[in-house]
């Protein structure tokens, strides 16, 4: 498919994009924010930011929109708004002592490593004018990181829900976001280094 670059108006698929920055702030700001229902709002923002990432992709191949920009900063969005809630949930863990499910800052430290490893070689590739787009098993790593921070999300937020709903999910979503963390990490890790593999020659050259 023709990659179509178009200066003004911003396509839909882009719009959608450039959204998930600005729920990324929403997002943060709902998470360390203290009133009442704030981690539902939280959980709000995130699975908006998630239908975004879903959304915009599928429209821009539908309707052959797809450009530079959106193949460098669909994963890009995707990375701050992932690697954000991480972070977030790091510092949440730490200053709730009782938390569920505690989210280790090394854990962290190999999303985030791998998310930065793989940008930096996006920017070397962009320097020899080559775009690298996102992989279907880069994918499948967004989308597993996306269920685990929605769980995590679930856990926190429904402490703020009336007792029968609460009770709905207090049996199984601590067990199931601690299991969907460690599978996380996991494909985080894999997907990464297969990148930098099928790519290697892209820094190989530079050594």
């Amino acid at each position: 498919m023709p990659i179509r670059n178009r200066k003004s108006p911003m396509n839909l698929p882009n719009k959608l994009t450039v959204s998930r920055f600005g729920l990324t702030v929403l997002f943060l700001w709902a998470v360390f924010s203290k009133f009442k229902y704030n981690d539902t709002l939280a959980l709000f923002f995130f699975c908006l930011a998630g239908v975004t990432d879903i959304l915009d992709g599928r429209i821009a191949r539908a309707r052959g929109l797809i450009t530079n920009f959106g193949i460098l900063m669909d994963p890009l969005a995707d990375k701050i708004m992932t690697c954000s809630a991480f972070i977030a949930f790091v510092e949440s863990s730490h200053l709730n002592p009782a938390a569920p499910v505690k989210v280790g800052a090394w854990l962290v430290v190999v999303i985030v490593a791998r998310e930065l490893a793989i940008t930096g070689l996006r920017l070397l590739a962009a320097s020899k004018n080559i775009v690298l787009a996102a992989e279907r098993f880069g994918k499948h790593k967004t989308i597993s990181q996306i269920v685990t921070l929605i769980a995590l999300l679930v856990v926190d937020a429904s402490q703020e829900w009336p007792p029968a709903l609460r009770q709905v999910f207090a049996g199984w979503t601590p067990t199931f976001a601690s299991l969907m963390l460690w599978v996380t990490v996991v494909l985080t890790a894999i997907s990464g280094g297969i990148y930098l593999w099928r790519n290697r020659q892209l820094y190989l050259e530079d050594m």
